[in-house]
Order: structure tokens, then C-alpha cells, then sequence
């Protein structure tokens, strides 16, 4: 009957996801590379958040070892330690880890670390089971605290921890949820007993919130594709209210419902197969784009832990680009990757302004993400403002053709990102036969090159990263052409 800290939350979420936990662990998606990545930086982040209360005893987790980590935790306590990491306790068959557990002059102090930028609800239902835990295993909690990552800190020279992190107390949260612990343990103990039927909830918002549950896809595989739950635009709650009065697919959408012109337009796409072309609006588009053209894209990566000077905790660092220049009949083609483990963003300014200073144009895909991008870099490098300034005048958004339904096609199933407008208007290319398939997986790849050490890896990681950023740029340049073949009719 034992629960562990992490089960608890799930079972706040949801019972049900905590009984399938339990007892149908095989129908649980498990982690991609993408989420394994956030879980080992927010490892990471934990032990840097150690460096707030220097030299204290370390207890190495291990499941095979549980009862000896406990043991442990309690021989330093008996001996005087001052703060243990990763101290573990439990109590009332609950089992808890804390992150730091320091001995401060009003008794033991908990500090529960997360890698976020602020204090949510799920963080004080995280830090209100530790309390009751440790609290009932016999120590006396005197302050109970949730540390989180700074995002208005900025790096200069070495890390400054305590710039880095915010420590919010929050005891008085804690022991006002004392009572609402108790009870929640003693409903999930028994939603997981032996024996016990897996709990009756169908799906809603919980499914979503605070996390996407890891048994989403068992749980919601009555749930057609496309369905409500696909319409553009639509607020969760509205889609959800749909659902409930049995409203799944789109044939049983009833007629007088009031649908936007963008969802009126999926709908209609879907069930009668229509195509919306605005060739008049389509034609305007095009007018904006005088030759040579440029088609560019760029990947970055985010830190939690900001690793060079003049960087913040999460701030998007461009390390790669893509440019294709479009002359005509003829097609040029320009990349930059930097190399693993440096700040690369001078080397980046400087070889963009190069490779872009033929550019009449440039079209981008979401304008928004590229010039936040530039105008970043134009703060950080003022000698070249005027140059940056000026590739952020001459950009032209693609994605507003399909943004604005200019064109939508059934196989864009509500959505103008590039990943459905491309095989929509475009169904021989696609990324299926890359390595590397999307932004996720390009940032997550850029950043193991730090680890690895065999040459013939790296090649092979950094040819993906070059073809799929190249691949990104391409897409653009062709779907282009598609909107040309519509716009003569």
C-alpha cells in the first residue's frame, strides 16, 4: 500500500491514472527523449540548489534500497548533521525525498526545488506531503520553503547562486493543508487497494492539467481523430462542455451551433472535403516578395541553468540556421551550426548578416519567434543593431497565409504550423525519413554533442541537425511554389 511522493500527485490529479499506475503500467505512454531531457535538467537544477546550504551529507537514492536510505537519513539526524540531501522519510506507508533538509535555529527547515520560474499549486501540494511526511515521522518542521528558478537573473562571470534561485516560504500553506493531505491519502489508499475496480472517470480537463497524464492515449481511445477536441481556437473548457453532452466527431456537431469562420471552415473541409483557396488574398501575399528571396529558419536551445555571460535562465539561444536564397530558377543555400559548448550567438549574428545581405526579403515561419530571436541578439550586440534591424524589416511571416485560412486544406486538420501545412500542400516531402524531425528533437540532440566524445557520432549528429534545419528552409521554398501554382489558377 506504500505511495510514494510522485504517486500522490498523480493521484490528486487523477485516481484513476494512479490505479493504471498501479495495475496497467503497460498501457502507460512512456517518457520521450524530449520530456527525459527536462527531467535530467531538472535533476541538475536540484543539486545546484544544494550549493544554497554548502556541505551537507548526500543520501544516493536506490530503489533496491529504500529502507537503508531512511535508516541513514536518520543516523545523520541523530549525529548532528546540519543539512542532508535528498533526506528520505516515511510515514503512514508515504515515502518522500527531500530535496534539502537543513537544521536551522527554530528546528528543520524543507526546501523543495523545482525548476520552474514560479510557484504553482502543484508545487505546494508537493510541498504539503513532505510536510505531513517528515513531520510525522518525528521531526519538529519549523519552515517549509519551495526554490525556484529565477528568470529575471542574468549570467555574469561565475554562476551566482543565490541570484540564481527564489526561495518562497510556505508553511503557513503547508500546514493549512495538513488536514486535506490526510483525507486525500486515506481516498487514494483506498482507490488502490488490493482488489479495488479501477476508478470511473472519464475524461476532462484533469487529463490535461497540471501535467498531460501518461494514460491519456488509453484513456482516450474512443476519442475519434478529428474530433472536437481538434477545432482551431476552441477554448479547452468549451471543447470539453461538447464532449460531456456527447458531442464527439464532427458529424454530430449540431447545426445551429456557433462555431468561428476558422472552425466553421475545418468543419466543412472534413465532412464534404472541401478546399478554401483565396487566390485574390493569395496573389496579395505573393506581391510581397521581391527576389532574391530568402527562406531561413533557425533552432535553439534553452537552459535552465544559464551557461554563458549575458544569458537568462530559459532564454531561447539561436545555435543553427538555415538559409535558402531564391534567384529566379536558381537556388542557393546557406547553414550555419556552431560547435557544441560555446556561446554561440556572435558567430551566429555575424555569419547571418553575411549570408543574408542579398536578401530583398526573408520569409520565416512564425515572424514572432525570429525576431524575438533578433531583437535579443540586437540588445546584446549593439555594434550590430542597424544590421539586425534590418533583417528584422525585411521578414515576411508564411505562416499568415494559413494563419489567416487563405488557404486550408482537410489534411491541415485546424492547424497552420508547418508540420501540416507541408504535406497538406506538399505530400511528397515530409520528415519521416530524418533523423532529426523536429524542433525538440534538434535542441536535444545539439545539446548531447557536449557528451559525446567519438568523432564519427558527432559527424553523424551534426549532418542530422544540418539536413533537418535545411529541410525546414526547403519546405518553405516549396510551399511557396504551391501557393504560386494557386494563385494563376
Amino acid at each position: 500500500m506504500r505511495l510514494s511522493k510522485s504517486q500522490y500527485i498523480r493521484g490528486l490529479q487523477c485516481p484513476k491514472s494512479l490505479w493504471l499506475y498501479r495495475y496497467r503500467p503497460e498501457v502507460r505512454t512512456l517518457p520521450d527523449a524530449g520530456l527525459l531531457a527536462r527531467f535530467r535538467s531538472g535533476a541538475d537544477v536540484g543539486e545546484l540548489a544544494w550549493e544554497l546550504f554548502p556541505g551537507g551529507e548526500t543520501i544516493v537514492f536506490d530503489h533496491a534500497r529504500i529502507a537503508e536510505n531512511i535508516d541513514r537519513t536518520r543516523e545523520l539526524i541523530l549525529a548532528g548533521a546540519r543539512t542532508i540531501y535528498e533526506a528520505a522519510f516515511l510515514h503512514d506507508d508515504v515515502l518522500v525525498m527531500v530535496d534539502i533538509l537543513h537544521r536551522g535555529e527554530s528546528g528543520w527547515e524543507l526546501y523543495e526545488v523545482k525548476s520552474a520560474t514560479e510557484v504553482k499549486d502543484v508545487h505546494l501540494d508537493d510541498a504539503a506531503i513532505q510536510h505531513y511526511v517528515v513531520g510525522g515521522s518525528g521531526l519538529d518542521v519549523a519552515a517549509v520553503a519551495l526554490v525556484h528558478i529565477n528568470n529575471r537573473y542574468v549570467r555574469q562571470g561565475p554562476l551566482d547562486i543565490r541570484s540564481l534561485f527564489t526561495v518562497v516560504p510556505v508553511t503557513d500553506i503547508t500546514l493549512a493543508k495538513q488536514n486535506d493531505v490526510k483525507a486525500e491519502l486515506e481516498r487514494l489508499k483506498g482507490a488502490v487497494a488490493p482488489g479495488a475496480p479501477m476508478p470511473a472517470r472519464d475524461i476532462g480537463p484533469h487529463c490535461l492539467d497540471p501535467y498531460e497524464c501518461d494514460f491519456k492515449a488509453h484513456c482516450w481511445a474512443h476519442v475519434p481523430e478529428p474530433s472536437v477536441f481538434s477545432l482551431t481556437r476552441m477554448p479547452t473548457a468549451r471543447k470539453f462542455e461538447l464532449y460531456s453532452r456527447g458531442i464527439v466527431h464532427f458529424g454530430q456537431l449540431p447545426p445551429g451551433l456557433w462555431l468561428t469562420a476558422a472552425q466553421r471552415m475545418q468543419v466543412e473541409a472534413e465532412l464534404h472535403g472541401r478546399q478554401f483557396v483565396d487566390r485574390q488574398r493569395i496573389r496579395e501575399f505573393l506581391a510581397a516578395i521581391r527576389e532574391p528571396a530568402g527562406f531561413l529558419d533557425f533552432e535553439t536551445f534553452m537552459q535552465a541553468v544559464p551557461g554563458f555571460d549575458n544569458q537568462r535562465p530559459y532564454q531561447q539561444v539561436p545555435f543553427q540556421y538555415s538559409l535558402h536564397l531564391r534567384r529566379g530558377e536558381r537556388l542557393e543555400h546557406y547553414s550555419y551550426l556552431a560547435e557544441a559548448g560555446i556561446d554561440p550567438r556572435l558567430e551566429f549574428t555575424e555569419r547571418l548578416l553575411r549570408d543574408t545581405s542579398d536578401c530583398a526579403v526573408i520569409l520565416v515561419y512564425n515572424l514572432s519567434f525570429e525576431r524575438r530571436i533578433l531583437e535579443d541578439l540586437a540588445d546584446l550586440f549593439p555594434r550590430h543593431g542597424a544590421g539586425i534591424r534590418s533583417v528584422i524589416e525585411r521578414l515576411i511571416d508564411l505562416m499568415t497565409v494559413f494563419r489567416d485560412r487563405s488557404c486550408y486544406l482537410r489534411a491541415m486538420n485546424g492547424s497552420y504550423s508547418i508540420k501540416k501545412v507541408l504535406p497538406a500542400l506538399c505530400p511528397e516531402m515530409g520528415y519521416d525519413a530524418l533523423s532529426i524531425g523536429d524542433g525538440d528533437m534538434a535542441m536535444n540532440a545539439f545539446a548531447a554533442l557536449r557528451g559525446m566524445t567519438d568523432p564519427g557520432e558527432i559527424e553523424q549528429v551534426r549532418a542530422d541537425l544540418l539536413a533537418y534545419c535545411r529541410q525546414d528552409t526547403l519546405a518553405m521554398v516549396e510551399i511557396v511554389g504551391r501557393l504560386e501554382q494557386m494563385a494563376r489558377g
